[in-house]
């Protein structure tokens, strides 16, 4: 009995002496293919690409891989495999589920390549490994390095390095398949995922939604954070990045006092004739600085109006201590100086100018009973809601905003339902007029 286990344990020992040849396996259309474990960076799978506009059919997308960017080539696609009846009808069924796919590394060049299924890691002798044959596979003999059996299965190991290799010439022959986009074949598409990249990062960790309200200040900042990101991954990977990411965004005096040459751009826009009452919109107050920027000015320029100021933020600290925002006297210009008192509290805008502002708790996502609206202020605020509160919050002012009435967004930000707008602009100082 001892020396049957000797003689099968010396057998075993043989026979992995002999594995020196190991290939991931998978199938494709039915049948089984290998390549070679050392092509192989990892597997994975996936359940979203990024499209790649005008890329060939075979070109799944484009893949974050950790903050790379890289090709995604559906394998089948590309060799023109058929689809079973069966396999169409499972694949309609399981049109969610993740795709397989195996990222290879070849010549420092890494990308993905979507399979049916992954199987295993198969190892075997590289003196079973057959030369190629027709018979074997569907696809040309060129691309097939051999033809390897493991425990009755029939494995056809693709020549990866041939198949990917942008310097084959014989890729320009009738018969051979269409060579998927190295690197350099993607380069003018290369920025578009990119940016889509950057678009999905920072409403994950910055809460700040892209669309068309801001998109073209992040595609501007995109070409500048490229230029600072030269040594590191031009991706945003934490917190930190998104926040270095939207570091130019904030306007000038965005959740402060506004100063007295911005005042007097904005007060330019407003119709000086106006009379009777006067409303103006505040959501995303904070703390009130802007707000009281607001009230301060339409008292000093159309001082003969009856002012509200609807404050509004779902910070319900900072609007409940908003009434009473204390103020540097001494530090107070016009027309800030001519609306502030001393009270026991301090140095404090007057009753008079409180009054004129109501801060309320609100959710400004939601329906809001508003009154018709002559001045909305919404800086910097609406970058980070969603799209969709976003597209209701322009078709509310559609609805609540008087003809001629004005919107200030923030400086980055311009209005969604840009027709319903006119552009004026005064040093520099942009707001946009409701036709």
């Amino acid at each position: 009995m001892e020396k049957a286990l000797i003689g099968r344990n010396e057998k075993n020992i043989a026979e992995q002496s002999r594995i020196d040849f190991k290939m991931v396996t998978f199938t494709l259309a039915g049948k089984d293919y290998g390549i070679d474990i050392m092509k192989v960076k990892e597997i994975s799978r996936a359940t979203k690409f990024t499209f790649v506009p005008n890329a060939a059919p075979f070109v799944a997308g484009v893949y974050n891989l950790r903050g790379d960017i890289i090709s995604v080539i559906d394998l089948r696609k590309f060799f023109n495999l058929p689809l079973a009846d069966t396999e169409s009808r499972a694949e309609e069924a399981d049109d969610q589920d993740a795709d397989d796919m195996i990222i290879l590394l070849l010549d420092n060049h890494v990308l993905a390549v979507v399979v049916d299924t992954i199987d295993k890691v198969v190892g075997i002798s590289s003196e079973t490994v057959q030369p190629p044959h027709p018979l074997f596979g569907d696809i040309n003999i060129k691309y097939i390095s051999g033809v390897a059996e493991n425990e009755g299965r029939l494995y056809v190991v693709l020549d990866v390095e041939r198949i990917f290799n942008s310097d084959d010439t014989d890729q320009n022959s009738a018969d051979a398949p269409p060579k998927p986009p190295a690197d350099e074949t993607i380069t003018e598409h290369s920025e578009s995922p990119d940016i889509e990249f950057i678009e999905e990062t920072l409403a994950t960790f910055a809460s700040f939604y892209v669309t068309e309200l801001n998109r073209d200040w992040v595609h501007k900042r995109y070409v500048s954070w490229k230029e600072t990101r030269k040594a590191n991954t031009i991706q945003l990977a934490d917190v930190q990045d998104a926040e270095a990411f939207l570091q130019s965004f904030a306007s000038p005096f965005s959740g402060r006092f506004w100063s007295r040459e911005y005042i007097e751009a904005i007060a330019s826009f407003l119709d000086s004739s106006a009379k009777g009452n006067f409303h103006v919109w505040n959501p995303g107050c904070g703390s009130g600085q802007e707000s009281y920027s607001a009230a301060c000015m339409i008292r000093t320029h159309l001082p003969s109006v009856h002012l509200k100021v609807i404050a509004h933020d779902n910070d319900l600290i900072k609007i409940s201590t908003a009434p009473g925002l204390s103020v540097d006297r001494s530090a107070a210009v016009p027309p800030y100086d001519a609306f502030i008192t001393e009270g026991a509290e301090g140095s404090q805008f007057s009753k008079d100018l409180k009054d004129s502002v109501l801060f309320e708790y609100h959710d400004i996502t939601y329906d809001n009973t508003l009154p018709k609206l002559d001045l909305v202020v919404i800086r910097d605020t609406l970058s980070y809601l969603k799209s969709d509160s976003q597209e209701s919050f322009f078709s509310l002012l559609e609805d609540r905003m008087k003809p001629g009435g004005i919107l200030v967004l923030g400086e980055n930000e311009v209005p969604m339902n840009i027709g319903m707008w006119r552009k004026v602009e005064n040093s520099g100082v942009v707001a946009y007029k409701k036709k």
